[in-house]
């Protein structure tokens, strides 16, 4: 049987559907309200986490242009150019038709990403590390040999990838080399990625490197990221001794001077070679060693071999003894 609604029966669904809704609006004390969560959004990078990913690229191009410089025996510039986040079919539109393109697995998010060298590139690294002097050659797709050794200079690029990312327990492993069709299927069109473009420069001759990684992974890593770079930076062990051991290689001037004294202005003027001027110092009054300039305690001129030394008082050092028993030796 229809059952037709009058206008008071439609006021009065109205008015139950907004008591509904004004009670579940109410907050409870000490609990924040749900927020909502848009799904669009997923996967977006946010300013801070840009800003940190930039600061992790600028190290990765410094060092990758000091490490591929040094083994190419070449000058060579890498530059950080721009990190943008795009739909992975944009990527894709931005690849020419001659590149060398491979993927790299993101451990342990068990990822896939992509890293795209120019061969523009190529030509001048090959004639390089063949002997010769660097030179640009025709753009065309690379032999068996060729690849061969441009796969041993991604290899590189690659372990420099690891030493930036590391702080953050990211690891990139190098897979293989991808066609254009094969690089098409390792994410789908629409997913968002990050897109990472460095300039590289060399004799003659200029390239980009690209890094492509799936931006809905990489999270967890850069909520990370943030919280390394907001914690104080400490040096590891390695980097402390290295510094240490540096450091010990360093040399300064150091002299051994006496106290302020008076002297009568008749005996320093009647000075000649084979005087000897009397000192009104007691016989065991330490002198004072000054390193670089600046005083360093209360020594004792001693000789150490051929050298003149210095022995330094051990109380002011907290030796529990007269005199250490290490000298210093001076010129």
């Amino acid at each position: 049987m229809e059952k037709n609604l009058g206008q008071d029966d439609i006021d009065a669904l109205f008015a139950a559907a907004g008591a509904s809704a004004a009670l579940n609006a109410k907050t409870v004390p000490g609990v924040n309200p749900p927020e909502r969560y848009s799904f669009s959004r997923a996967g977006q990078i946010s300013n801070d986490q840009m800003r940190a990913i930039s600061t992790v690229n600028d190290l990765f191009a410094r060092n990758l242009m000091h490490t591929l410089g040094a083994w190419l025996r070449t000058p060579l510039k890498v530059k950080l150019v721009s990190g943008e986040q795009l739909p992975f079919s944009e990527f894709l539109e931005r690849l020419s038709p001659l590149t060398y393109i491979c993927s790299v697995r993101l451990e342990p998010l068990g990822a896939v990403g992509l890293l795209e060298l120019d061969l523009a590139l190529a030509s001048p690294i090959v004639d390089v590390l063949l002997g010769g002097t660097g030179r640009a050659g025709q753009l065309r797709e690379l032999t068996d040999i060729e690849e061969a050794i441009l796969t041993a200079v991604v290899q590189v690029v690659v372990q420099e990838l690891n030493l930036a990312w590391q702080p953050v327990g990211l690891e990139f492993a190098l897979e293989k080399r991808e066609t254009e069709a094969q690089a098409a299927r390792t994410l789908t069109l629409g997913e968002k990625t990050l897109c990472v473009s460095f300039e590289v420069r060399m004799p003659g001759v200029q390239g980009v490197l690209n890094l492509c990684l799936p931006a809905v992974v990489l999270n967890a890593i850069l909520r990370r990221l943030i919280a390394e770079g907001d914690r104080p930076r400490r040096r590891s062990r390695d980097a402390a001794a290295r510094m240490r051991e540096l450091m010990g290689e360093a040399k300064v001037g150091a002299v051994l001077q006496f106290p302020p004294m008076r002297l009568r202005a008749a005996e320093l003027a009647g000075l000649e070679p084979g005087t000897i001027l009397r000192l009104p110092l007691p016989r065991h009054e330490p002198a004072e060693l000054r390193v670089g300039g600046l005083p360093l305690g209360r020594a004792y001129p001693v000789r150490a071999g051929e050298h003149r030394g210095a022995q330094l008082e051990g109380e002011r050092y907290g030796l529990g003894v007269e005199t250490a028993a290490e000298s210093v030796s001076v010129n």
